[in-house]
């Protein structure tokens, strides 16, 4: 038995799956919500026929997608990217979101700014007045990383090196290491971005800020909330 939270990240990722059409390249996200969606497009191409292209985020993406038998192109080998379906950690009333709980912001951010159109699938759980409840990604390179820690305490912005289970710092697919910013809340999110993209070291951030078009929100009933 599939617990609420479970059931509503299934609705959402199952429903956004149906707005794929044929011929289109689509940007596969990362995250659980994500794999339901991923799921439910390769059972389309499966029965369906569809001639689909996925641009994946994500390392953990692409053992997924190949498994399931979804063709796949680098961001860099598309011309475009029609719609990218991807999770959020947390999204607002304004549509700013935090992303990179699955240590891919960079990636994300990336095939995002390369897409037509990006539509976020989350459940209930993850929609809230204001962001800041769950901690900032703040992707950083090793070299200065613990200067950059101690600069995000002076600026009581909580951070804390994100860590494996086994306790050692945790890397992305390109080797960086991940701050998280225990914040609460961020009443302004433009700003405190600004402040991360001019500190030196800091590679991406996990605030995206005027990218979502559209959110699927998995619920008791499901929501479609359109910019």
């Amino acid at each position: 038995m599939l617990n609420k939270q479970t059931l509503y990240k299934k609705q959402a990722g199952e429903y956004a799956a149906t707005l794929i059409e044929d011929n289109m390249v689509v940007g596969l996200g990362t995250g659980s919500t994500v794999r339901f969606f991923i799921e439910m497009l390769a059972k389309r191409i499966n029965t369906e026929g569809l001639n689909i292209v996925g641009v994946t985020t994500s390392s953990k993406t692409s053992a997924l997608a190949k498994s399931l038998g979804i063709k796949l192109s680098s961001v860099d080998e598309v011309p475009y990217i029609d719609v990218t379906i991807d999770g959020a950690d947390e999204v607002d009333l304004n549509f700013n979101g935090i992303k990179g709980g699955g240590a891919a912001l960079l990636f994300e951010k990336i095939v995002a700014l390369n897409a037509h159109k990006n539509i976020w699938i989350i459940d209930e759980s993850k929609y809230h007045n204001v962001i800041g409840q769950f901690p900032l990604p703040v992707e950083v390179v090793p070299y200065g990383s613990h200067q950059l820690l101690k600069r995000f305490a002076e600026a009581d912005l909580h951070p804390s090196f994100r860590r494996t289970a086994a306790g050692s710092r945790l890397t992305t697919d390109v080797d960086n290491y991940i701050i998280d910013l225990s914040l609460e809340r961020i009443d302004h999110p433009k700003s405190l971005a600004y402040f991360l993209e001019q500190t030196i070291g800091v590679v991406e951030h996990g605030l995206f800020l005027n990218i979502v078009d559209e959110v699927i929100i998995g619920g008791e009933q499901l929501k479609i909330i359109t910019k």
